[in-house]
């Protein structure tokens, strides 16, 4: 398993009586994308919240390159190379585009924050949010105000973001989420771009099957917080167990 750059080991966490997500061990390879999928309150995003620290785990542990980071808060995982996107965006509503950007290089390099000074001293970051923003097809939209931009375009700006921090492990939770038929490809032509680079891990968490059929090399389920199928896209989506119990009306609707 020598190109495991992720992977988690009983994790579990309990809230109250209620295990959220229950002895889920799985590894996730160098240059793979994975869905992990499941119904309402399968488990998938609490999962996403123990591997990049927003909750602690009741037991188990999560492992980046080897390393057990199950102890560290979300800012080291981060610096360590765990990239995460919300359901919901997570941006700096009153900032610029460019400023949003420039913020994680900045941060990203450990440079400090001082938005009055930030432009005339620090040129290569700019520099460099610019070449974020080119490359993420938000150039035009360099000077707007977030929090006036449409959310199809926040949600683009955000994987600009991730983008930005250069993460080894790209994580995304449901990033089409509430956004039109017209502004879902164009995130979802970003993220296979990032696919591309085969240097770096991706997860997805989607409901749409016609993305995950799509985008995925392989598909993990969660439900009632464990893992109930781990495989090929194809073979996981045939599964009869997972079509009846798990994705049925999501296969009806995609």
């Amino acid at each position: 398993m020598s190109d495991t750059v992720l992977e988690t080991r009983d994790l579990t966490v309990r809230f109250g009586g209620h295990v959220a997500v229950d002895h889920v061990t799985c590894t996730f390879a160098t240059g793979e994308l994975t869905a992990i999928v499941g119904p309402n309150g399968a488990g998938k995003t609490t999962y996403f919240n123990l591997i990049s620290g927003q909750i602690s785990a009741s037991e188990g542990s999560v492992h980046l390159k080897g390393r057990d980071i199950s102890g560290l808060p979300v800012p080291e995982r981060v610096d360590l190379g765990i990239g995460r996107a919300f359901q919901l965006t997570n941006l700096f509503p009153n900032l610029t585009v460019l400023e949003n950007v420039r913020l994680v290089i900045q941060s990203k390099r450990k440079k400090g924050f001082n938005l009055l000074t930030m432009a005339a001293s620090h040129t290569e970051l700019t520099e460099a949010a610019e070449a974020v923003l080119e490359r993420t097809n938000l150039a035009a939209q360099r000077d707007q105000i977030v929090h006036e931009l449409p959310h199809g375009t926040q949600r683009k700006l955000e994987v600009a973001l991730l983008i930005a921090l250069d993460p080894i492990v790209y994580m995304f939770d449901e990033p089409t989420a509430g956004m039109s038929v017209d502004e879902a490809p164009v995130v979802l032509d970003l993220i296979e771009e990032l696919k591309a680079d085969t240097s770096r891990t991706i997860l997805l968490v989607e409901h749409k099957m016609d993305v995950i059929g799509t985008l995925a090399d392989r598909i993990i389920v969660l439900h009632n917080g464990a893992l109930a199928a781990d495989g090929p896209p194809a073979e996981v989506i045939a599964s009869d167990v997972v079509q009846e119990a798990y994705m049925g009306r999501a296969l009806e609707d995609a």
